[in-house]
């Protein structure tokens, strides 16, 4: 059985974000990059595990990005990824790079993609689903657990209000997050053997960018903090009415 997880780069949660050029690029200097947890934590954790209950298994990894992700690969190949494939482009928008994506996927014939449900910095939730669609395939979103018996899947989803169980036949794609697996941290014998496992690099195949960023834009500052005498609960009261809109 082949599985490929898809890998993407995001800024650490501590980094200052800034921007440039009028506002329409993300300031990179200085900026510490780290793997997209809910790709990690779920999706390359839940990959790993499935390898460990069954030596056939194969991890794949592919990332579209430049050079920059390859020290976030070989993290991933240091947790338990067999190979990697980094696809050497920039990330543009969200549909170029599930192009590039279901590019390595249809090269492979893998039986399950995962992928996180987002990135921490976009929150785009949409790359799974672009790339089920590129490859025909089916597509569970959200899943919180995932089994395997045979070439059957049954894949337990966060819906509102509960939780979905579905069984679907392999291949699929399939995005994870919390629930789906727990963190796990490189031991020195895979951060070895990382050095030397195999990293493909390869040009980008044709696709559309469909999108452009305008702008981007910081959140506007707090509010100071108003502090009220407990003398005085009705100017509380009045705030939490007239300012807050809380009552």
């Amino acid at each position: 059985m082949k599985i490929l997880v898809c890998i993407s780069k995001t800024p650490d949660t501590t980094a200052k974000i800034a921007f440039t050029d009028n506002n329409t690029k993300f300031a990179t200097d200085g900026i510490q990059w780290i793997i997209n947890p809910y790709d990690e934590w779920y999706a390359l954790v839940r990959a790993i595990e499935l390898k460990e209950a069954d030596a056939g298994v194969t991890i794949h990894l592919v990332n579209v990005g430049t050079a920059e992700s390859e020290p976030i690969i070989r993290k991933a190949l240091a947790l338990g990824g067999d190979a990697a494939f980094r696809v050497n482009t920039l990330e543009e928008d969200s549909y170029f790079v599930a192009a590039q994506i279901a590019a390595i996927a249809r090269e492979g014939a893998y039986d399950i993609v995962f992928t996180g449900k987002e990135t921490i910095d976009y929150n785009g939730s949409s790359i799974g689903g672009m790339v089920a669609e590129l490859l025909d395939l089916p597509y569970i979103s959200h899943a919180v657990k995932f089994d395997l018996s045979g070439n059957t899947a049954t894949v337990v989803r966060e819906i509102e209000g509960g939780e979905e169980t579905d069984q679907v036949s392999l291949p699929i794609v399939v995005s994870c997050q919390k629930g789906m697996a727990e963190q796990r941290i490189p031991n020195m014998k895979g951060i070895m053997g990382a050095r030397t496992k195999p990293l493909t690099v390869s040009e980008p195949v044709t696709a559309d960018i469909l999108t452009r960023v305008a702008s981007f834009d910081l959140p506007p500052a707090k509010a100071g903090v108003k502090l009220v005498s407990a003398e005085h609960p009705e100017e509380l009261i009045r705030l939490l009415h007239e300012e807050a809109k809380a009552i």
